[in-house]
């Protein structure tokens, strides 16, 4: 399906999103997906890439990818597309977050980078059913306050009464007044979560999801309420090209979106 390029913000030195709406009108109603799916994206003559739809369906009419500038494709993404330019988008492919089993819960969101771009499409999902759901807390964090994504979008969380917004940087900085410190630090000093009816939903470079993790355990709660995705380890989508494979796991077919349980019993990814 042909994408047309709505708006690009640049969100880091870095990461741009691209805001997408489909050329032929008529698919805007026919194209739905889940939090957690993810798309194929695609630059003719320079290739294709998987990212997570980083907006919730709840939001109709365009959907967003946000692109980290990291290997030949996104590279050439990041220079050569411009708002009004078309691109080409399959999918949306994988399985997605366990709404059903997040209803009713206390909801612990933890990301770190460009790991809140799959976390981002949750938390919209969440933020308009919000009925549905107990407390709400974001803990986000990246290496220094350029490095974090959404930064308008935060502020309106920010001023929403019904979630709890932390954010931290790796060091000090002069005009930085929230919490310094990596991301499970802060987990455990500061967020203090409480394990009962809670789920914690993670993503951020695998270092930050592996201590996290710990961080996790640490402070009492089971694997099955721990929910990550993997979805930076994919490319073709399909199963084809054996790049996301984990043992005998395809990360395009049964993922991207796994409990802490089942990754246990997954040869170590982290």
């Amino acid at each position: 399906m042909i994408c047309k390029v709505d708006k690009i913000i640049q969100e880091t030195p870095d990461i741009c999103t691209y805001r997408l709406k489909f050329r032929d009108e008529s698919l805007t109603e026919q194209f739905d997906w889940l939090p957690g799916q993810f798309i194929e994206f695609s630059l003719l003559g320079s290739g294709e890439c998987t990212f997570c739809i980083a907006s919730s369906a709840t939001r109709k009419g365009t959907f967003d990818c946000s692109i980290k500038r990291a290997g030949i494709v996104t590279a050439d993404i990041h220079r050569d597309i411009d708002e009004g330019d078309e691109v080409g988008i399959r999918g949306p492919y994988g399985n997605w977050f366990p709404l059903e089993d997040l209803k009713g819960k206390n909801l612990l969101f933890v990301g770190g980078g460009i790991g809140l771009a799959p976390l981002r499409s949750l938390i919209q999902y969440a933020i308009d059913n919000r009925n549905q759901y107990a407390d709400c807390t974001i803990l986000y964090g990246a290496r220094t306050s350029a490095d974090l994504c959404y930064k308008e979008e935060i502020e309106e969380w920010k001023t929403n009464k019904s979630l709890r917004v932390i954010l931290t940087i790796d060091k000090p900085e002069d005009t930085w007044k929230e919490h310094v410190g990596v991301v499970p630090k802060i987990l455990e000093e500061v967020v203090k979560p409480k394990v009962e009816n809670t789920k914690v939903i993670t993503c951020g470079p695998p270092i930050m999801i592996k201590y996290t993790l710990l961080a996790l355990d640490r402070l009492g709660f089971a694997p099955k309420d721990v929910i990550t995705t993997l979805e930076m380890k994919m490319q073709c989508g399909l199963g084809k090209c054996g790049r996301c494979n984990i043992g005998s796991t395809y990360v395009c077919k049964d993922g991207p979106v796994f409990t802490y349980e089942e990754l246990k019993r997954l040869p170590d990814e982290f």
